[in-house]
């Protein structure tokens, strides 16, 4: 229960209301458990620390994240740009006819932000 309240205000929007569920969350958990392979054990020394499925779960999780912000950064990146282009072109005096539609489409993306 902790866990699933602990994660609850990192939701991405469109989840569904019982996405943070006890159930729903050992559900996933025990479906990432079975998905991903389990490390070989290596001969060594003991107290040689060896590398568990958990650790395995966390590595994969977070690299597919790290990608996830890397694309949601490019993204924004880009469209700074355009923005920045669109701007020095308006203040230019060459997009007065579409001051409307642009003014539209700023404030749908920056409510889509929120």
């Amino acid at each position: 229960v902790s866990v699933s309240r602990a994660i609850k205000p990192f939701a991405e929007p469109g989840r569904p209301p019982d996405w943070f569920s006890q159930k729903h969350c050992a559900s996933q958990y025990s479906e990432l458990l079975e998905t991903t392979e389990t490390p070989k054990r290596k001969r060594g020394e003991k107290g040689e620390v060896v590398e568990t499925v958990e650790d395995v779960i966390v590595r994969k999780l977070t690299a597919e994240r790290v990608e996830e912000l890397k694309k949601i950064i490019k993204e924004t990146q880009e469209k700074y740009r355009q923005l920045k282009k669109d701007a020095e072109l308006i203040q230019a005096g060459h997009m007065d006819n579409r001051l409307e539609e642009l003014c539209n489409e700023i404030m749908m993306w920056v409510i889509s932000l929120f």
